[in-house]
């Protein structure tokens, strides 16, 4: 089978929790034949990933390299008009999916054509989006319309425009040739699924780790663009989702939790199904003995999701109480994150942390880096199911994480959760597995038992195999009509309903997890 892996921002050129999603699948499916479609800036970036043998071809779009400015003909500019109309339609309240999708199909053509970009930024375009923004100029900014500011001006419409011409050069591009595409997130690279599937009927797998439309409201607070841009480019996106999610043969969230958030967003309940992700657990064995000196390990990249700023908050507090404790940070800083990663390093000096506080940059081993620590900590604000906590678990360690997106559902008992970005009460917490090294042994083993119960690399594998096998198969022929059952039980072979299953099951974890805490802390 020929898979077709379309990207944003991720493999094969640039490290993190999906780009290694991304090489396990590509790894681990090793009979089908894989292209990658990678959605990246300038189109110079470099693969950094050590692609397989079934890796055939990879293929960059850049979102931001230069693109050439041809005038569109008279005829297209007069057409172009009811386009956008109807795109900003879809945008607008009372905008559907199907309009977006009819929307985007006729965009193609301009797109394919080269005139896209001058046809967005010529005058009657930007009077129609001027209009649009002063129809919904309080829109992504809580409180009365006086505190979204005066309005729109021309140039927030033309700000907005350009940043809306980025985000649709995908259109351009050749359709992906493959039996069934792949995406690593919903946005913008469900645009070349959309463009397979208008051309050959190309089913496609729409798996999300953190969630697209919340992280983005996270990236782009509103001190982070101008109104009028996030107005915009805020519609756009939240109406792309909800196309991605309808038009998925299979939405496959790393989460329940996910989950949620996804059939909240128009995702067919029936077709989400939630696959978490997976590990070689051989590849992260026990950590059979401890550093000398207390210490804290943070493993992930260095950026606002992450929020190692409250790991450093919290660590100044842990180092009061726990003399000689240290704070190790693994991880690497993604470009356009480095003035991040100086506040973090500034922060770190204000709170008088030293040299006991230590950037370790990208470490060669994962293993050895959570081997290095007492206790491993995620301080993030926004997760899908991150392998930090995951490979923690396997290697033995017990983990004091966050309490956002599928965390929960990782660690369940042998995990302690807090609060994102409150500083105390993580301190508090790891202040208290620091001085027990008793109950330290106890979250490890539990740790380690589930991780290799729950969370195999062939389960994960499993699931995308079968998604791909049902996608590419000949429809069941039609079956006869059978008569009902009578049954008075809601239930289900004897059993509850699976959802209900499923919602108990959640209770007793976040149960279970409360009740570890609060023997930890007593």
């Amino acid at each position: 089978m020929r898979v077709a892996l379309l990207t944003e921002g991720t493999y094969p050129f640039h490290q993190g929790g999906v780009s290694v999603w991304c090489d396990q699948l590509v790894r681990g499916l090793s009979r089908h034949r894989f292209d990658v479609h990678g959605l990246c800036a300038t189109g110079a970036e470099q693969v950094v990933w050590n692609l397989p043998r079934n890796v055939d071809r990879v293929t960059r779009l850049a979102l931001w390299g230069p693109a050439e400015l041809r005038r569109p003909t008279r005829a297209t500019a007069r057409s172009f008009a009811p386009l956008l109309d109807r795109l900003l339609t879809a945008l607008g309240p009372a905008g559907d999916v199907t309009t977006l999708t009819e929307s985007l199909r006729e965009l193609r053509e301009v797109a394919r054509a080269g005139v896209l970009r001058a046809a967005l930024l010529g005058d009657a375009s930007v009077d129609a989006v001027l209009a649009f923004l002063q129809a919904n100029w309080s829109a992504g900014r809580p409180g009365s319309d006086a505190e979204a500011g005066p309005g729109p001006t021309v140039a927030d419409a033309v700000g907005g425009l350009h940043l809306l011409e980025h985000a649709l050069r995908p259109l351009a591009a050749d359709a992906p040739a493959a039996d069934v595409c792949q995406t690593a997130a919903n946005g913008l690279s469900v645009l070349l699924a959309l463009l397979a599937k208008w051309d050959d009927d190309t089913p496609y797998v729409l798996t999300e780790h953190g969630l697209y439309l919340r992280e983005w409201f996270l990236a782009q607070s509103p001190s982070s663009l101008p109104h009028g841009s996030r107005v915009l480019l805020l519609a756009f996106y939240r109406r792309l989702i909800e196309v991605g999610y309808a038009h998925a043969g299979i939405v496959a969230p790393a989460s329940e939790y996910n989950r949620r958030w996804q059939v909240r967003s128009g995702s067919d309940p029936a077709r989400t199904t939630v696959v978490r992700n997976g590990i070689a657990v051989d590849d992260f064995p026990t950590a059979e003995v401890e550093p000398e000196e207390p210490t804290l390990v943070f493993v992930g990249r260095i950026n606002p999701l992450k929020d190692p700023k409250t790991l450093l908050r919290a660590f100044a507090l842990v180092r009061d109480e726990v003399p000689g404790a240290r704070l190790r940070i693994y991880g690497a800083t993604p470009e356009g994150d480095e003035g991040y990663h100086a506040e973090c390093v500034a922060l770190a000096a204000e709170l008088g942390l030293g040299g006991s506080a230590v950037f370790e940059g990208r470490v060669e081993s994962v293993v050895d880096a959570y081997h290095s620590g007492h206790v491993v900590v995620l301080s993030s604000i926004s997760e899908g199911f991150p392998y930090a906590v995951i490979e923690a678990m396997a290697c033995g360690r017990p983990t004091v994480a966050t309490d956002v997106g599928g965390v929960s559902e990782a660690v369940v008992d042998p995990g302690l959760l807090v609060a994102p970005r409150d500083h105390v009460a993580m301190a508090e917490v790891c202040v208290k597995l620091l001085r027990n090294p008793a109950v330290r042994r106890r979250l490890g083993v539990l740790s380690r038992e589930r991780a290799l119960e729950h969370f195999t690399l062939e389960r994960c594998l499993a699931g995308y195999r079968d998604f791909y096998a049902t996608l590419t198969s000949p429809p069941p022929a039609p079956e006869l009509p059978r008569r009902p059952r009578r049954t008075s039980e809601p239930r289900v072979g004897g059993r509850l309903p699976q959802r209900r299953r499923r919602e108990l099951a959640s209770v007793g974890h976040h149960a279970a997890s409360r009740s570890l805490l609060a023997e930890v802390l007593s």
